[in-house]
């Protein structure tokens, strides 16, 4: 019987703590063949701060851990799994309850997959804007003009916008914070 992946409830703001409790509880009862892994979903994501990007971890899912446990010969949560969710503080129990559902493969697929595609890519703004918006600046030598978004860079967070300049229409290379819809 293949493993099951099984999300679990723990308390808000604690999931970091409450895997932890669970790890040392599953080596110290001698369970690790039980429950291979356990894990707090985490996804990159990419925040402007005192004009400086910066990337940070935010969690996929707060509230919540999930763990990989393979099942009995009756494809049933083992019951040592059952008291070991009871001895670690800071942990709920399954989201089912009595019957908890495992995530289906394409769900661990997918979560699996954010969680590696966050460790190789840098994570892209999302930037409001697109080709074709009016904008206004609002920081900077143009302030208050406005013009029309011709390309947006969510990599970079740049937004390249065509104003008139004695009237001639001038691209200008601004940060995304710098303007906002007209």
């Amino acid at each position: 019987m293949p493993n099951q992946w099984y999300v679990i409830r723990v308390r808000s703001n604690r999931e970091e703590q409450a895997k932890a409790g669970l790890e040392r509880n599953i080596e110290e009862s001698g369970l690790g063949d039980v429950v291979p892994s356990v894990l707090v979903p985490m996804q990159q994501v990419a925040e402007i701060r005192g004009g400086k990007r910066k990337q940070v971890e935010k969690k996929l899912f707060p509230g919540y851990v999930l763990m990989e446990i393979r099942l009995d010969e009756d494809d049933q949560i083992p019951d040592s799994i059952w008291h070991l969710l009871n001895e670690t503080s800071s942990v709920g129990d399954f989201v089912g309850g009595g019957k908890p559902v495992p995530l289906s493969n394409e769900e661990v697929a997918r979560l699996l997959g954010q969680a590696e595609e966050a460790e190789e890519e840098e994570a892209a703004l999302e930037i409001e804007f697109k080709e074709g918006d009016i904008v206004e600046i609002k920081e900077g030598p143009f302030h208050d003009m406005k013009g029309h978004v011709e390309e947006v860079n969510s990599a970079t967070g740049r937004v390249k916008v065509i104003i008139n300049v004695f009237n001639r229409p001038t691209p200008v290379d601004l940060n995304y914070w710098q303007v906002e819809p007209a």
